[in-house]
């Protein structure tokens, strides 16, 4: 058995792991994988070469980088049987509070919150291919996948149209106090299903570290909303709320580009 140690760079949250582990489905070689988010490492325990395994991971744009290879004598890994249940529960999470931003996001006129719900969805249709694509083929998984990076990546261009059609409209100011309320509760989500997550690999990491929760995209984004709601209060602009819309909208749509490389 060899033991393979990846650096990667762009590994923030558990949905980075759920689709470096879609990619690496299928590859027989592989024994177990370990990932350890916080410190953006991933430990692969696999049998022969490690060519095609360094390739998937570097094909995710994720910074993947391969440190080292040893011998090791672990043969013997744990299986979380709670797993799926696990992600079940963020699954659901995650498509509330898409629910829940996106309706607060079009009633108080927020393209952040909007931008943000879709950023839920996003993390979703990650957990929800995780889900489906268990004991089915591979050709089953990479349709799901390329179905969900199409309609992600059609969602945000229709955000973008709509930014611009309100940064030269002339639009009413959101309602600043719903988007920092509601992004607060969304910080409050992101933090749980983190902990959810991070409480299934074993007793030492079931606390919340602050250095994986304020390193998550997540928790980022929900933070800029909220910044981005006390400038428009304080500046009596939307210009703030669209700008954040935009940066969020940008990542959503590299989020999608990801999901699509499971499909090829």
């Amino acid at each position: 058995m060899n033991k393979t140690l990846f650096e990667i760079t762009k590994m923030d949250c558990p949905s980075e792991e759920n689709l470096i582990r879609m990619k690496l489905d299928g590859i027989s070689s592989i024994a177990n994988l370990d990932f350890d988010i916080p410190n953006r490492k991933l430990t692969v325990f696999h049998r022969g070469e490690i060519d095609k395994i360094e390739k998937s991971i570097i094909e995710l744009n994720l910074g993947g980088k391969k440190i080292s290879t040893e011998q090791t004598d672990q043969t013997k890994f744990k299986e979380n049987a709670n797993q799926k249940k696990l992600l079940w529960s963020v699954l659901a999470i995650n498509i509330v509070f898409f629910v829940v931003e996106m309706t607060t996001g079009i009633i108080s006129k927020s393209m952040g919150l909007v931008a943000d719900s879709l950023d839920m969805l996003a993390d979703s249709f990650v957990y929800g291919i995780s889900l489906l694509a268990v004991g089915g083929t591979v050709i089953k998984k990479k349709r799901i996948a390329k179905l969900a990076g199409y309609f992600q990546i059609s969602l945000a261009i229709i955000g973008f149209v709509e930014v611009l059609r309100r940064f030269f409209g002339d639009e009413k100011l959101p309602d600043f106090s719903t988007m920092i309320i509601v992004s607060i509760l969304a910080l409050i989500a992101n933090g749980i299903c983190l902990y959810i997550l991070q409480k299934s690999k074993s007793k030492e990491e079931a606390h919340m570290k602050a250095s994986m929760i304020f390193t998550s995209n997540d928790v980022i984004i929900n933070l800029g909303v909220i910044i981005a709601g006390i400038l428009v209060n304080y500046l009596s602009s939307n210009k703030p709320d669209l700008i954040i819309g935009t940066i969020v909208f940008l990542l959503v749509i590299q989020g999608a580009f990801r999901i699509l490389k499971l499909s090829k």
